[in-house]
């Protein structure tokens, strides 16, 4: 279970996030939906450690992971995985190598300078892309792959950690509808076959509605919104969008029928080669 208490990040001045308070069990699919600079980005940083929090509790089950350094905070950042939006792939490295970095952190510093890793990881590497469906790209250079199969190769690296939780941050941000569908129907197999916690950021909220069975709805640093997406009020949605009068009605709207349109015009499409 993944735990946050008044968890708060400033910048100077200016407050990022502000006394958000969740608490998250295992196994949930979550869609943190929210404008640009709602905070969405520096939370999911935050609970991986990438950034610290300024203020708050972070924990997961009984560990205390806004208080850890050295080994144990790189532990938790092996056992909590990220992906992000820029895939953050080595572009002259083979798709192959990319994945396997995933075990950096499960393996000696010896093993890692001379860049050895064994056939059994080899083998778990493989085993990831076929499910993802790009083994047939694993000898080219990650550079030359399209963006969604860059993003399904970010994501076979994240499973080659074995984490506990997968954030994913902006996955689909820059991706076409069909690559979309391909990585957010990813997400929700490892989060229903591995029963890993995937906590998601989403600029729609269509998507949220298709995939998450949980939605949290930031503005301006807070939680706004935590609940099943069918519980989204027009009241809600004006909290966190900012919208008003009939462009509330459009988005609620969006969000009843969009999310069945989505379902069924995604289903038509086959995932690039």
């Amino acid at each position: 279970m993944l735990k946050l208490e008044n968890v708060t990040r400033q910048f100077g001045d200016f407050t990022a996030v502000e006394k958000v308070s969740l608490t998250i069990p295992q196994g949930q699919m979550v869609g943190v939906i929210g404008r640009s600079g709602a905070g969405k980005s520096t939370l999911l940083r935050m609970l991986n450690r990438l950034i610290d929090p300024t203020a708050g509790v972070i924990r997961f089950n009984q560990t205390e992971v806004s208080a850890l350094g050295g080994s144990a905070l790189r532990s938790w950042q092996r056992d909590c995985a990220m992906i992000f939006q820029q895939f953050n792939l080595v572009p002259r490295l083979n798709v192959l190598t990319n994945v396997l970095l995933g075990r950096l952190n499960h393996r000696s510093t010896f093993l890692n300078l001379i860049g050895s890793f064994s056939v059994q990881e080899r083998a778990m590497a493989i085993a990831a892309l076929e499910r993802l469906g790009i083994a047939q790209t694993a000898l080219q250079r990650a550079g030359t792959l399209s963006g969604g199969q860059q993003q399904r190769v970010a994501i076979a690296r994240a499973l080659l950690q074995q984490p506990k939780m997968l954030l994913a941050d902006e996955p689909i941000a820059s991706l076409d509808p069909m690559n979309a569908k391909v990585v957010m129907d990813s997400l929700l197999s490892i989060n229903q076959q591995e029963g890993i916690t995937v906590i998601t950021n989403l600029h729609t909220l269509d998507t949220a509605r298709t995939y998450c069975e949980r939605i949290i709805g930031m503005a301006a640093g807070r939680v706004v919104f935590d609940g099943p997406a069918d519980e989204l009020s027009k009241e809600a949605v004006r909290m966190i969008y900012g919208v008003e009068g009939d462009e509330i009605s459009e988005a609620i709207t969006s969000t009843s029928l969009g999310a069945e349109q989505n379902r069924k015009s995604m289903s038509s499409l086959q995932p690039a080669a």
